[in-house]
């Protein structure tokens, strides 16, 4: 422990500027101007792997964005860490909401990051998590301590659904074949008490297009005469939930796995003050499911939510219109043993059966995934369950995540192996969100961590 410690006090600020340049580079899949810049960021991981030690890097074609692949294989009697993450980040509007540019990184000193935090889009999420496993591999490479092989592979599309990873996995099984998946796109409790995701949601997104008229229309000519998409939108919207905020399509919660009184007690004992929660977000009071705890309502329950909204004028000043469409983007996010192409079409077939009869209605599936369940007992847990000690000095708590990462059940699926996500990030980082950052604190220790979970899963192995 203190040859790492050593070694990641001495290379810091080499770390941390490393990190800034990564996150200058505006990677953002979701949207085509930037498709040059998210290959160049490809570019840049490439190169830096190479520098970390790996033997073999390449940037592998895909029908979309390229797959940074590397690998250092010591010995084939030893086991196989295969390291995920990504290098595209979420779009960074709105940006007047912003602090400072999202892609200037910037340093300051916040309550929970008295060290200081890099903000940036994507400085959590995930170039940050990322690119602490590649100064992880520089470290054991440096000093001869890598006990045993190591596989990357970084993709550039997961912020947009990772359409073409399932199309890599599945043609690359062989180059992919590993012990263990290891994944750092999750977070933690607090600095101070260190858990581990052992579940994550999963997710069905679409988007939403209701027509009235055949054209935009004068409000005062036609208001109350035809129906109003946007209004007619809202109102739709605002069926999905009852008066206890149970979401009401039908067959929704056929399949939802429900945990046991135990089970939920269990989870009860992570620390957690619904008054600093409350704080934290600035409002009065919390909202949700009836009967469900903060906690449960945001991992091991279902949800619905609109993630965008518009339709109609909405520039300066005012223009008395009625819109011929209205539009919104929603996400559910699901939990075992519910299947995603399965929701979809259950609201697909009750959004189209609430619409009245002035208006037609469009549902556009996006993307989605299945929710993902990893055991304590495996050892890849119990591995990155004595490196979290090792290094925070205290047991991590198993917890499940409100968050999807819906290429976990692939790799499951794909490549049999388990997958161990390692997050350190902070409920309150901001990703996808304006002001996005993460704590130098939890950079440097998750370089730290990280090489302890390779020594004991290789141990725990033999």
């Amino acid at each position: 422990m203190d040859n790492i410690k050593n070694y990641v006090q001495q290379h810091k600020q080499r770390f941390i500027d490393e990190l800034i340049e990564l996150l200058k580079i505006p990677s953002v899949s979701a949207d085509s101007a930037y498709s040059q810049d998210v290959i160049n960021t490809a570019d840049a991981v490439k190169a830096s792997l190479e520098k970390a030690g790996c033997d073999k890097v390449e940037l592998c074609e895909t029908p979309g964005y390229p797959i940074v692949y590397g690998e250092k294989m010591i010995d084939p009697n030893l086991p196989t860490v295969l390291v995920y993450g990504h290098y595209d980040v979420q779009p960074p509007d709105p940006v007047d909401l912003w602090d400072s540019p999202p892609f200037e990184p910037v340093i300051k000193k916040t309550e929970l990051h008295p060290e200081g935090a890099i903000f940036a889009r994507g400085a959590c999420d995930d170039k940050g998590q990322m690119y602490m496993h590649v100064k992880a591999l520089e470290y054991m490479v440096q000093n001869n301590d890598l006990p045993c092989n190591v596989k990357f592979m970084i993709e550039g599309e997961e912020e947009v659904g990772s359409p073409s990873l399932a199309w890599f996995v599945e043609r690359n099984q062989e180059k992919l074949a590993n012990d263990v998946i290891l994944i750092s796109d999750t977070g933690m409790i607090s600095n101070q008490q260190p858990s581990i995701t052992t579940g994550l949601r999963g997710l069905s997104y679409v988007e939403v297009e209701v027509t009235g008229p055949n054209r935009d229309l004068h409000s005062g000519l036609y208001g109350g005469a035809v129906a109003n998409p946007i209004n007619i939108l809202a109102k739709m919207i605002a069926q999905l939930h009852d008066e206890n905020n149970h979401i009401t399509i039908p067959g929704f919660y056929d399949r939802v796995q429900e945990l046991s009184r135990e089970e939920r007690d269990e989870m009860a004992k992570a620390p957690f003050s619904l008054d600093n929660y409350k704080k934290a977000l600035d409002i009065e009071d919390i909202y949700g499911e009836a009967t469900y705890t903060t906690n449960e309502r945001n991992s091991i329950r279902p949800t619905l939510d609109v993630n965008g909204i518009w339709g109609g004028y909405t520039g300066e000043g005012a223009k008395t219109v009625i819109a011929s469409k209205a539009y919104a983007k929603i996400s559910m996010r699901l939990v075992p043993d519910q299947d995603w192409n399965e929701i979809t079409e259950l609201f697909t077939k009750h959004f189209e059966s609430i619409a009245p009869k002035g208006v037609r209605v469009k549902v556009k599936p996006h993307h989605g995934g299945q929710a993902y369940v990893t055991p304590i007992d495996s050892i890849g847990y119990r591995a990155a369950a004595a490196a979290y000690e090792e290094s925070f000095g205290i047991k991590p708590i198993p917890v499940r995540s409100g968050g999807s990462i819906p290429i976990v059940a692939l790799f499951e699926k794909e490549l049999k192996s388990k997958t161990i996500m390692m997050g350190f990030g902070l409920d309150s980082d901001a990703i996808h969100s304006p002001n996005e950052h993460y704590g130098i604190f939890n950079y440097m220790k998750g370089i730290e961590t990280i090489p302890l979970f390779y020594k004991h899963f290789t141990e725990m192995s033999k």
